[in-house]
């Protein structure tokens, strides 16, 4: 290769660098929150109160199903529950039957290899709760924590 050539290669192998580096970052690999915009949020939940309550008619409540039914309604997705213990949520979400899990989970959760966790949104009494998110879904996690910083007044 000549040198002429060799500058050519190089200049255009680091143009390529750049390029890339402009791209649309982040990314979900499995594309989690375009697929759920306007259509459906698929949330594991396990009842642990105040965060997360069952009634015998099937509706939840708690605080953070307000938030996640707030975040859906920004992302206009309606919301698909699903109603089980935290071991079992673990499992569907790592199989990627699942975006989210609530629960009142907390930062030190056993099942933090199952899953991605958000930041910490809250803390009490000395202990951080986050929301589990499906791993490699980068986009919907950077969505659904900036709606929480918002909710939570860390950003206007």
């Amino acid at each position: 290769m000549t040198k002429s050539n060799f500058r050519r290669a190089f200049y255009v192998t680091i143009c390529s660098a750049f390029l890339y580096s402009c791209a649309s970052f982040p990314v979900d690999s499995e594309g989690t929150l375009d697929r759920a915009r306007g259509d459906e949020l698929v949330v594991g939940i396990s009842e642990n109160k105040p965060w997360t309550q069952t009634s015998g008619t099937g509706r939840y409540s708690g605080i953070e199903v307000d938030l996640i039914e707030g975040f859906a309604d920004t992302i206009d997705a309606d919301v698909k529950w699903l109603n089980a213990p935290e071991s079992v949520l673990a499992e569907k979400i790592e199989d990627g039957q699942l975006d989210l899990i609530i629960g009142g989970l907390s930062s030190s959760s056993p099942w933090s290899s199952h899953m991605a966790l958000t930041r910490p949104y809250h803390k009490v009494d000395g202990e951080e709760k986050v929301m589990g998110i499906r791993r490699g879904e980068n986009d919907l996690m950077m969505a659904l924590e900036r709606y929480l910083a918002h909710e939570f007044g860390e950003i206007r």
